[in-house]
């Protein structure tokens, strides 16, 4: 079996926010599946997704610190800010950071570590709505 599904996720502020109860609660064909993967691609070049801790707060503070020291915004060296400052500094951090997570599906739900939860990365002060692709497959 193979299922996919296209979600828009609400305007978030820049940061790091767990979405993995949404893309649960919207994607109700994984729960046909008994064993598979599901793929959660975003279509866009500056956020990304990523798969870390979901119980501590703090860890979503440290990741947009340490992705802000490491790219930071105004730098001599990038050209690209057509539309403002965060521009290429977030297509920077969504490379960095990768645009899909797989996650084991396990008698149709996601078999995630008990500390792991999905991560949207927003790199943009207004980036607005973002889209995913959920694509599951198993049996």
């Amino acid at each position: 079996m193979v299922f996919q599904q296209t979600i828009h996720l609400p305007a978030y502020p820049r940061g790091f926010h767990l979405i993995t109860r949404l893309v649960e609660r919207e994607f109700t064909d994984m729960q046909q599946i008994r064993l598979g993967l599901l793929q959660v691609f975003i279509q866009h070049t500056s956020a990304s997704l990523t798969i870390n801790e979901n119980a501590d707060p703090t860890v979503r503070g440290d990741f947009e610190r340490f992705f802000n020291k490491t790219v930071p915004e105004n730098a001599p060296y990038c050209q690209h800010n057509y539309e403002g400052s965060d521009d290429m500094p977030a297509h920077l951090k969504a490379a960095m950071l990768g645009h899909s997570v797989t996650i084991p599906i396990t008698n149709g739900r996601l078999n995630l570590g008990t500390w792991q939860g999905i991560y949207l990365g927003e790199h943009r002060d207004n980036g607005g709505r973002r889209t995913l692709v959920l694509t599951a497959w198993g049996e």
